[in-house]
C-alpha cells in the first residue's frame, strides 16, 4: 500500500545524491583539461617512480633486447611518436626556421587551427552533456517527487528537504 513518509524522503534523498554523483561524473569526463592534467600527473608519476627503482638486473636487461627485437618496428614508432612531441614542445631554432620558412610556419598554423577546433568541438559536446545531465536529473527529480506525493497519506504534504524558507531581516 502506502510507505512510511521518511522512508519515501530517505528514497528521494539517496536518488538526489545518486543523481549528483552522476552529474559530476559526467562534468569530469567532459572537462578536457582536467583529464588531460590528471593523465599528465600519471605519467609524471610513473615516470618518477621507474627513475627511482634500481638499475636492471642482467635478466630484465635480456628480456627487454628480446622485445626490441622481436618488435624493432614498435621501438621505432614509439622513438617517432617521443620525437615528434618533443619536437611540438620544444621551440624551432634558428636553422629550422631557415630551412622550413614558410612551410613551418604553415605547419604551425594548420596545428594550431586543429587544436582549436578540437578545443571547440570538446566544449561543445561538454556542454551539451551538462546540460541533458541536468534535464535528466530535473525530470528525475520531479517524477521521485510527484511519485512522493502519490504515496503520501492524504492531507499531508510534502516539504522538500533542501528548501529553507529565508530569513527576514530584523527590523531595527
Amino acid at each position: 500500500m502506502g510507505q512510511d513518509p521518511s522512508q519515501l524522503r530517505e528514497e528521494l534523498e539517496e536518488t538526489r545524491s545518486r543523481v549528483g554523483e552522476e552529474v559530476d561524473a559526467i562534468s569530469y569526463k567532459t572537462d578536457v583539461g582536467a583529464r588531460v592534467g590528471d593523465y599528465v600527473s600519471d605519467k609524471k608519476d610513473a615516470v618518477t617512480s621507474k627513475l627511482t627503482k634500481p638499475i636492471p638486473d642482467r635478466a630484465q636487461i635480456r628480456q627487454a633486447r628480446r622485445t626490441v627485437e622481436q618488435n624493432p618496428l614498435g621501438l621505432a614508432v614509439g622513438a617517432a611518436g617521443v620525437g615528434f612531441a618533443l619536437g611540438l614542445l620544444l621551440p624551432g631554432t634558428r636553422v629550422e626556421n631557415e630551412k622550413l620558412g614558410a612551410a613551418g610556419d604553415k605547419m604551425g598554423e594548420v596545428a594550431r587551427e586543429g587544436w582549436e577546433h578540437g578545443k571547440q568541438v570538446a566544449q561543445d559536446t561538454a556542454q551539451g552533456a551538462m546540460e541533458a545531465a541536468k534535464d535528466s536529473s530535473s525530470r528525475h527529480t520531479e517524477e521521485l517527487s510527484s511519485s512522493l506525493q502519490e504515496r503520501l497519506p492524504a492531507g499531508q504534504e510534502q516539504t522538500a528537504p533542501t528548501t529553507r524558507p529565508k530569513r527576514q531581516p530584523k527590523a531595527s
